[in-house]
């Protein structure tokens, strides 16, 4: 697989990507199972594909209002390490090419703000794409969540 191409999303009125390879399908979202005692942006769990998939919506994740699950709503179901984890977003269709010298760091305000969520950005034609750490945004959370269902 190449190592430029990047799944855009979009959430709220953002455009964001995650790497490609970091990426192993995308599902409509049909609803989850709600874990009692998961922090707010854990929807809850996903049975996908035989596996079962804890799911972060990234709008409550990124501090954003609710919004209505849609026909275009996604979950884009990536792997980090040794985990699989599902991103809801507001949408998914698109697989792009973005150079890694496109890429430049956030202004300082934004980097601040982002808590760590936004990497880097790129423009891809007149977009603006916003690069998401998986880790920051999946890590702590589902850990801590898997050592109290341990």
């Amino acid at each position: 697989m190449r190592n430029d191409l990047h799944v855009l999303f979009k959430v709220a009125d953002a455009e964001y990507a995650v790497a490609a390879a970091d990426v192993l399908h995308m599902e409509s979202f049909t609803g989850a199972t709600k874990v009692p005692g998961t922090r707010r942006h854990v929807v809850g769990l996903m049975q996908i594909r035989n596996r079962v998939v804890p799911i972060v919506d990234l709008r409550a994740r990124f501090g954003l209002p609710e919004a209505a699950v849609t026909i275009d709503s996604r979950v884009i179901v990536v792997q980090s390490d040794d985990r699989a984890v599902g991103l809801l977003v507001d949408s998914a269709r698109e697989v792009i090419g973005i150079p890694p010298d496109a890429f430049s760091a956030p202004p300082e305000a934004i980097s601040e703000q982002a808590q760590g969520f936004v990497t880097s950005l790129a423009q891809a034609g007149k977009r603006l794409v916003m690069l998401i750490d998986l880790t920051r945004v999946i890590g702590e959370e589902v850990r801590s969540g898997d050592q109290q269902r341990a």
